[in-house]
Order: C-alpha cells, then structure tokens, then sequence
C-alpha cells in the first residue's frame, strides 16, 4: 500500500470561511484540517481552501501553504501588490510561525532545537526524509505540558520545508499523533493529525506595520 493511499480517501470538512481578518490588501483565514490548501490533481480534488476563498473573493491570490492534514492560519493575498510583499517575507524568513502540536511520549529536555536537512523520499512520495543532500531545516521545540504518553508542544520552524515539523518531530522519537505518514501503532490512531498553525506574524504590504493573527487550536 502506498504512502498516498495510507492517508486515507479525500473527504473536506463541509464548514464556512472561518474569516479572522481582512483589509483591502491581505485576508487571514484559519483552515480546517482535512482541507487541502489547493487544488490537487484530479476532479476529486478540487476542493480546497483557495477555490472557497475565490468564489467570495474573486481577487484573492496564494501567498503560501499548510499541509492537508494541517490546520490553522492561512494569509492570502488580494492583490499582487500584497502578493509580492508577503512572498518576499516567506522567502526572507521574516514571516514569524509558532505552531501547536501533540506529540507521542515524553519530550525531553523542555526546550531545543533540530538542525536536519530534508528531501523527499522519492519511493514513499510525499513522504519526506532527513537526508544530507537535503535542504536545510531548523525547528524550534518548547514543552508546554508532559505526560508519560503524550507532550504537547510550542514548533517554531525557522525554515518553511515540506513536511518539516512532522519530519523533525520523528527524528527525535515523538511523532506527530495522529500522522497518516509518519506516526505508527497507537499513535498513529487518533481522529485527525494533531498538528495546527496557531499564530502567523508579519508586516502589512501596506505600511508595514506589524500584523499577528491567532487561531487557537481545536485540539
């Protein structure tokens, strides 16, 4: 069985627009998981967070990503104005990420960082691999709370690469629980993968004043 087909049939959730600002330049949204963030190939496809946008507002352009199984929140760009402005601070680092996720076991010590290259796996694609010849990655972790089974956590992803904190989490031995690719047993049996974008910060393409908007997890 391949990795693809271990993720499971695609079904979206069915909910409106969870809208948590919007100007005349720039629109953030906090994205459901189960949700692709674009189309992917195919008619069963289709569905997805930039086609919902489009259809109320027709101006909306992509910025960036979060993955299918990922929730939280997305920016997007109403002209190509803000478009170019928010892109260059994506691809700046400049853009600040602070992600919440549950993870398996006891994460230990309470604060680190990975350092790891990443790539694609390409015989498990999309999976992704720590690798030398990869890309270089770097993912801030701070424990929030502990139990002998599980850790919730604070992910600062200093790079953007895919699959990234999902990757470095299995590097250290405590997968994402609920991760259709990387987490196994017990781990992997929970309703959703339990990774969520909570905060995004950024300056406005329009002055450049500084912007943080905030979805609290669902989880």
């Amino acid at each position: 069985m391949t990795a693809m087909a271990d993720a499971g049939a695609y079904a979206p959730p069915d909910t409106p627009l969870d809208v948590l600002h919007e100007d005349h330049q720039i629109l953030a949204v906090a994205k459901p998981a189960g949700l692709l963030s674009v189309p992917g190939k195919g008619a069963h496809l289709a569905d997805c967070l930039m086609t919902r946008i489009l259809s109320a507002y027709p101006t909306a352009l992509l910025v960036h990503r979060l993955d299918r199984d990922t929730s939280g929140v997305m920016v997007f760009a109403l002209t190509p104005h803000a478009q170019r402005h928010l892109g260059l601070q994506f691809e700046n680092r400049q853009v600040r990420k602070t992600y919440v996720a549950r993870v398996a076991g006891r994460l230990t010590p309470a604060t680190g960082e990975v350092d790891a290259p990443i790539m694609v796996d390409w015989e498990n694609r999309p999976r992704q691999m720590i690798h030398p010849d990869g890309r270089p990655a770097q993912t801030a972790w701070r424990v929030l709370k502990a139990s002998d089974t599980e850790s919730r956590v604070r992910l600062s992803p200093r790079t953007g690469r895919s699959h990234q904190l999902r990757v470095h989490m299995l590097s250290l031995g405590h997968p994402i629980l609920g991760d259709p690719f990387y987490a196994t047993g017990a781990a992997r049996d929970h309703p959703r993968l339990m990774l969520h974008s909570e905060v995004l910060q950024l300056r406005h393409p329009d002055g450049g004043r500084g912007m943080r908007f905030r979805a609290p997890a669902p989880f």
